[in-house]
């Protein structure tokens, strides 16, 4: 399985931005799928995570009702809305996928996107 994220950006706090993250292989949906962030100086952390169905999903509590992470299986796509940034949002988003049995232990995941970058201004 390939990752290909995009979306990532330049915005003001309190705007908006949805990231998207292509896969390849037909494992796609078969995999639960995840997104983790890095930010300057900091170990990689969860994010959100979301299973195979596209009907269970997991988030962080710092961004829990700002953040929903998606996928369409039938687009082999995961996406992850977030609405309301802020400064601390600001981080390498990656976005992983495997045979993952909990979406936020990050030793799980076997696949990685290359990342996109998101800056949150104030």
């Amino acid at each position: 399985v390939q990752l290909q994220a995009s979306g990532g950006g330049l915005v003001q706090a309190g705007g908006s931005l949805t990231l998207s993250c292509t896969a390849s292989g037909r494992s796609f949906n078969y995999y639960a799928m995840g997104w983790f962030r890095q930010a300057p100086g900091k170990e990689r952390e969860f994010v959100g995570g979301v299973s195979w169905s596209g009907d269970i999903t997991e988030y962080t509590d710092s961004v829990k009702g700002r953040f929903t992470i998606s996928r369409n299986n039938a687009k082999t796509t995961l996406y992850l809305r977030m609405h309301s940034l802020k400064p601390e949002d600001t981080a390498v988003y990656y976005c992983a996928t495997g045979t993952v049995r909990d979406v936020k232990n990050r030793d799980e995941y076997t696949y990685w996107g290359q990342g996109t970058l998101v800056t949150v201004s104030s």
